[in-house]
């Protein structure tokens, strides 16, 4: 008996410690993840955007734009669904809507960040961008370095990428202060222009858009580099991520990418802040006497009339008595024999003539075949309008016998300097002309286009 005692409590034990075992409450369940299914053909893509000339709004003629729109557009194109746009006020909104599943997809200019990657689906990138220090360019002393943004007033948007980088500057310098400020990337910029606010931080992207209106802006300094735009997707939406980075990196992808730059930035030249405020301060002084004649114009010939005050000031700097060493004169700079041609009897009258040249501008458009789209149509017509329809149909007729689309500007504007190489003029009708010309004369009538827009029309994205 005594030799089956340890026996018996050593099973008394296992048996309760079994029972304590069984009384310990369980693990919870891990929960099931689902990955969210893309939306089927013919359903809908909701996509987060935010209104600014970098990424989604409506033109002139009430069209969406924006290089963030192109892009979707086309991705959801590709894959046959419609697009439902979700307008937000900021960044920070455009996250929140992302996060509470209210859209598919964040198309608004949102810098890939490893702290967004941890939070969201990562999609596809398609703009390089540095961010930049900006401050107004009378700022003495101007921060060249980062030690010396220490006691400088800086104000960014709130829950952006520039706030993340200068809380990392400020757990690592001394004196860096910032403001998170609920308010547009776009309008930091015009305080800053307005010396209401000392510097801010934009994407290079932005800052190249918004400089040209506002030419007293000036880069301190590069902040970063090597970074990124890109679409966001909601976690667990891993699947549409996938079809958006495979999209995006295709011939089809790459293609609408290419695109888009040439649509929105490949004109923008370098800046000339001369010429910029030179424009600005005509804008205020000049272009009012003659704004109602442009906008008239445009009634009788559909030219936007941003376009022809854009190509008038190309040609005379808004100068009705303007005369050139080779004869073209008045606000349009019109040819004797284009002016005869067009009943304008004299060129120096700037009703007159800015009626004329509208005109002869639809003139050169309507005379283009009808399956050229828009815009290139209309820089082939201003081409048309620099060099004269001959040597554009030359220049045409080149592109095909070269592999190129004669529809495309962004061929054409490598073909038509062609027309000066003397391999290639003595075969064409028309023979020899300074084809570089009208690539830059349509590159600077572009640029000008965009500024003097927002004095036409003056409720330009990105304003409050």
């Amino acid at each position: 008996m005594s030799r089956s005692r340890p026996f018996t409590l050593r099973l008394l034990l296992l048996v309760s410690l079994a029972l304590l075992q069984g009384c310990e409450p369980s693990e919870p369940p891990v929960p099931q993840v689902v990955e969210v299914e893309p939306p089927k053909p013919g359903e809908t893509l909701r996509v987060a955007t935010r209104n600014a000339a970098t990424t989604y709004y409506l033109d002139r003629d009430e069209t969406p734009a924006g290089p963030e729109h192109d892009l979707v557009a086309r991705f959801a194109d590709a894959n046959g669904w419609d697009v439902e746009w979700i307008l937000q006020d900021s960044i920070a909104e455009v996250l929140q809507a992302l996060d509470a599943g209210e859209a598919h997809l964040a198309a608004a200019g949102l810098t890939h960040l490893p702290s967004r990657d941890e939070r969201f689906s990562r999609g596809p990138g398609h703009t390089d961008i540095v961010e930049q220090l900006v401050c107004h360019r009378e700022m003495r002393p101007m921060p060249r370095e980062v030690e010396e943004m220490a006691g400088v007033e800086i104000r960014v948007t709130a829950d952006s990428s520039y706030a993340e980088k200068l809380e990392s500057l400020v757990n690592r310098y001394t004196g860096i202060a910032y403001k998170e400020d609920p308010r547009t990337t776009e309008i930091l910029l015009a305080r800053v222009a307005e010396k209401t606010l000392e510097c801010t931080l934009a994407d290079s992207n932005i800052v190249r858009v918004v400089r040209r209106h506002f030419p007293d802006l000036e880069v301190a300094m590069n902040l970063t580099s090597g970074d990124q735009l890109g679409w966001y997707m909601p976690r667990h939406h891993q699947a549409l991520a996938d079809m958006a980075e495979q999209w995006m990196e295709s011939a089809a992808g790459q293609e609408s990418v290419a695109a888009m730059e040439e649509r929105y930035y490949a004109y923008i030249g370098e800046f000339d802040f001369v010429d910029l405020r030179a424009l600005n301060r005509r804008i205020d002084e000049r272009l009012p006497s003659f704004l109602e004649l442009f906008l008239a114009a445009e009634e009788s010939t559909g030219m936007p009339a941003d376009l022809l005050a854009a190509l008038a000031y190309q040609e005379s700097h808004w100068d009705p008595q303007a005369v050139s060493p080779t004869g073209v004169r008045g606000i349009m700079m019109l040819t004797q024999n284009t002016a005869k041609s067009l009943g304008v009897a004299n060129r120096l009258d700037p009703a007159a003539a800015i009626d004329g040249g509208a005109r002869y501008l639809a003139d050169r458009h309507e005379r283009l075949p009808d399956e050229i789209p828009e815009p290139d149509r209309t820089y082939l017509a201003l081409a048309s309008y620099n060099i004269g329809r001959g040597h554009v149909l030359d220049a045409r007729q080149l592109a095909r016998e070269l592999g190129k689309n004669p529809d495309s500007w962004e061929d054409m504007k490598d073909v038509l300097p062609l027309k000066a190489d003397k391999r290639y003029y003595p075969q064409t009708r028309y023979g020899y002309a300074r084809g570089y010309e009208p690539v830059h004369y349509v590159q600077r009538i572009r640029n000008y286009q965009d500024v003097i827009s927002a004095a036409v029309s003056p409720s330009s994205p990105g304003e409050e």
